[in-house]
């Protein structure tokens, strides 16, 4: 028996008829593709605000008593201790290790998030955030690090 015959068989035996099952309506696609867009739109800030939440629970319980910046190192964690780690919003980004970097390329990096110089809107928000004192002291915590290592 080839493979496909037995969909066609099934649906003859049961009469009905094959075409109707692949015609294409293309109100119902237009449908389907504006549900896409708001599906990715209500997913992106959902992730958005769990994310936001979740960084401010790990930082008010994570003890991260080498940086002076109240917690805000458990921001971080999430996405940037995750081996080949990818965010796929607005566009596939993969997300780096910071441990171990520049401290000078870290509060560089944070400051183009602050002023928009990097377009990556989650990254943004979070810079947005910091204050130049946080921004230093994250540096140099992550800086301070083995590389590719997170506490």
């Amino acid at each position: 028996m080839r493979q496909g015959t037995r969909d066609s068989d099934s649906a003859a035996r049961h009469g009905r008829d094959r075409s109707v099952v692949l015609a294409y309506n293309p109100l119902v696609a237009q449908d389907f593709h504006h549900l896409s867009i708001l599906m990715r739109k209500i997913l992106f800030w959902s992730a958005l605000a769990g994310a936001m939440l979740m960084s401010t629970a790990w930082a008010q319980s994570a003890d991260l008593g080498a940086t002076k910046s109240g917690g805000k190192a458990a921001m971080c964690i999430g996405c940037h201790s995750i081996p080949g780690y990818k965010v796929a919003f607005p566009h596939v980004y993969h997300v780096p290790f910071i441990s171990g970097q520049n401290p000078k390329y870290l509060e560089a990096a944070l400051k183009a998030y602050q002023s928009g110089e990097r377009k990556h809107p989650t990254m943004r928000s979070i810079a947005a955030s910091l204050t130049d004192k946080d921004i230093t002291e994250l540096a140099a915590y992550y800086g301070g690090m083995e590389k590719g290592v997170t506490k």
